[in-house]
This record gives C-alpha cells, structure tokens and sequence, in this order.
C-alpha cells in the first residue's frame, strides 16, 4: 500500500470555510467513485505543518492507493470526468502546497480513526531495518499505521504514524540520540 500525501492551505484571500468546503466536496466526490485502486482518502485539519512554507495550520490530505499504477489512475481521475469541476474549484482557492508519496510499514490503512499524526525524523545514517518494530509498539492495529517515505515531492518528514492516541513506541525516553517527533492532532474536515 501507498499514500499520496498532500500538504495544502488556503490562498490569502480566501476564507478557511470556503477552502475546507472546496476540499470536503473533491474528497466526496473521490469516495463515491473510488478510481481504480484508491481505497481510501480523508482531508484532515492540522494545527502544525513546519515543512509547509513558514508552517503554521493547513490541510493534509491522504490518498490511499494499492500500487504505484494506481497513483496515475488517481492523478488523470482528479482532473478527468465527474471530479473536474470540484479539483479545479479547490485548487483556484489553494496558497500554497506539497506532497510526498509514503509505503506502509506496519498497521491498517485506515483513515477515519486518525487523531494523531507523529512525524518522525531519524538520526542521519541510523539502521532503519526494524523500525516498524520498535515504532509501532503500542499501537492497535486497526486503528494506527506507521508509513515511510518513497519519494519526496518537497519538503517531508522520513516516517509518519497515524494513530488514534500517541503509541508507546513514540515516547520521548525510548527514541535514539538525534531522532526527532512532531506530535500533531488531526481532525477531519
């Protein structure tokens, strides 16, 4: 499994009703007709994204396909028939934005108990090879799942846990020299 994870605010002029209502009716429309392989997507708000321009609140949408054939699927659906209409509104309302294509490591890719996003920056040159292990500790599997970076689209932490509560594996005591967590809520929208 992949998520195309894509980072979004509002432009200036714009109010952040109208841009979470663009937002909510592109995602609606994505879900009643899922293109071939998205399994699933969510729009959630974000109190703190530092690795979007000077940081700050904005949206962070998940987009869950099954393989990377799916991504394009996902990417002519966006613009192509039935969605058009409602891409083009949302992206005329958007500032500014960046995404990331992450693989899933260890739980259940399931979006709608996410209240937690934990985006985890390792030590540079740290052995990953039994991260999802000790990250994953404490979380339930059908409510949490731990992703790794594949390809960077801008700026974009290396892992990211999705959680309904903060897991045991992410306390600050048992992460290694250097590694660094930002703990954010999320809400859908």
């Amino acid at each position: 499994m992949l998520a195309y994870v894509f980072w979004h605010r509002a432009a200036l002029a714009v109010t952040g009703e109208e841009y979470e209502d663009a937002c909510r009716r592109f995602h609606r429309g994505l879900a009643i007709h899922l293109p071939g392989g998205l399994t699933e997507t969510a729009c959630l708000r974000a109190a703190n994204l530092p690795w979007l321009g000077d940081g700050g609140a904005g949206l962070e949408d998940w987009y869950v396909v099954e393989d990377y054939a799916a991504l394009g699927v996902l990417n002519d659906a966006a613009v192509g028939r039935g969605h058009v209409s409602a891409h083009d509104r949302a992206a005329r309302l958007m500032g500014e934005g960046t995404g990331s294509i992450y693989r899933l490591l260890d739980g259940v890719p399931e979006l709608s108990p996410v209240r937690v996003a934990a985006w985890i920056s390792p030590a540079r040159g740290h052995d990953l090879s039994r991260l999802d292990d000790f990250l994953a500790d404490g979380i339930e599997r059908s409510g949490g799942s731990l992703w790794r970076r594949q390809l960077a689209l801008g700026p974009a932490p290396e892992l990211c846990l999705l959680a309904a509560e903060a897991p045991d594996g992410l306390r600050s005591t048992r992460l290694p020299q250097g590694w660094h967590v930002d703990f954010d809520q999320r809400a859908p929208v």
